[in-house]
């Protein structure tokens, strides 16, 4: 069974935010949109949420942009809160990483239950996933890897997926492939 991942369509991600990507807003509204149109054929849909509580040196006032980064969402605040383009009533699960350390990937997160998103997945007998989100050369791609590296076999929906850079997409897009994933 297949399942669509949404990750970290946040505030703190699209234009206004503190991490913005140029096409954050209007992949926030695609996804959406992708979603009320293909919503049968996936058996779960799901979501991660970057959540920062105190995440040490992954925030910093002079961020590499590669190991630490300007503060971006904060648990409980605007910035960390779905894009409003997104409907969030969609959403079964949401996975939250990052709380007390940087965490790209949504296999680092978890359900408010606990549950990891390798877990939930198999517990829904999901064996394949879609992947879309924000930043494509970021979370996107260590999501993609770890589930690659998970078994799942992984379509990345390009259309989908904004990010920080498109010279950074393409060589993540490349590195996903490389690894075993599908670009649709």
């Amino acid at each position: 069974m297949r399942a669509l991942v949404v990750v970290d369509v946040q505030n703190d991600f699209c234009p206004g935010g503190s991490l913005a990507t140029e096409r954050g807003a209007e992949v926030a509204a695609a996804i959406n949109q992708h979603i009320l149109d293909h919503a049968d054929r996936y058996s779960a849909i799901v979501a991660t949420k970057d959540w920062h509580i105190d995440p040490g040196d992954h925030f910093s006032d002079s961020p590499d942009f590669k190991d630490s980064w300007p503060v971006h969402c904060k648990a409980e605040t605007p910035g960390a809160a779905f894009h409003p383009s997104l409907d969030a009533g969609n959403i079964q699960e949401i996975f939250l990483k990052g709380q007390y350390t940087a965490a790209y990937s949504g296999f680092e997160g978890a359900a408010d239950n606990g549950s990891d998103l390798a877990s939930w997945l198999r517990e829904h007998d999901i064996d394949i996933i879609d992947v879309v989100g924000i930043a494509t050369d970021h979370c996107v791609k260590a999501t993609v890897l770890d589930a690659l590296a998970e078994g799942f076999e992984v379509r990345v929906l390009t259309e989908l997926c904004a990010p920080v850079s498109e010279e950074a997409a393409e060589q993540a897009f490349q590195e996903m492939v490389g690894t075993g994933a599908q670009l649709a």
